[in-house]
C-alpha cells in the first residue's frame, strides 16, 4: 500500500470517531440545559403563592390607594412587546403592608377584557409600606396592549395583602 492510500484510510476512519464524540458533547450540553431549566428559575418564570386576602385584607383594602398611572409600551431586540404600569401606591390607613398583589385589567371599548396579569407592586423583600408613606411602582406585563383595548387606563384591583 501506497503512504497516500494509508493516509485516506486514516482519516476515514477518524472522521466516524470523532462525528460520534462530537454527538456525545451536544448530548451532554443538552442534557445540562435541560436539567438545568427545570430547577433554575427566572423571575418571569417563578409562580409565587398567592397573597392572603381574608376578612382582615379585603376589610384593609380601601386604604390603600394607586395614582398618577403611567402606561408604557416597548420591545426588545427579538420583538417581543412588553407592557409597563407605573405610578405611586399610597397606604393611608393606620397598619404597615409588607406585600401588595393586584389583577390589571385592560378592556376593550366593549368592556371586554383584552388583557390581563397579576402583579406585585410592592414584595415581601421590598421594604414596608408604613401608615401615610407613598411609593414608586413599575409593573412589567410580558405582552403588548391588543389593538381592541379601549385606550383607558387599566382597572387596578388588590387582590392580595399582607399587613404587619
Amino acid at each position: 500500500m501506497e503512504p497516500e492510500e494509508r493516509m485516506d484510510r486514516q482519516e476515514r476512519s477518524g472522521f466516524p470517531a470523532a462525528f460520534v464524540a462530537g454527538l456525545i458533547v451536544i448530548a451532554i450540553i443538552a442534557g445540562i440545559v435541560v436539567v438545568a431549566s427545570r430547577f433554575i428559575k427566572t423571575p418571569q418564570q417563578a409562580v409565587d403563592a398567592p397573597l392572603p386576602f381574608g376578612a382582615a385584607e379585603q376589610s384593609y383594602a380601601p386604604q390603600i390607594h394607586f395614582q398618577d398611572l403611567r402606561l408604557s409600551e416597548s420591545d426588545n431586540l427579538i420583538n417581543q412587546k412588553f407592557t409597563y404600569v407605573a405610578g405611586i401606591a399610597s397606604n393611608n390607613g393606620p397598619r404597615t403592608v409588607t406585600a401588595i398583589e393586584v389583577l390589571i385589567e385592560f378592556h376593550d371599548p366593549f368592556k371586554q377584557v383584552v388583557l390581563k396579569d397579576t402583579l406585585r407592586p410592592l414584595r415581601r423583600s421590598d421594604a414596608p409600606l408604613r401608615p401615610g408613606e407613598q411609593r414608586e411602582f413599575n409593573l412589567a406585563i410580558d405582552q403588548g396592549l391588543p389593538s381592541t383595548w379601549d385606550q383607558q387606563y387599566p382597572s387596578v384591583r388588590i387582590t392580595g395583602l399582607v399587613l404587619q
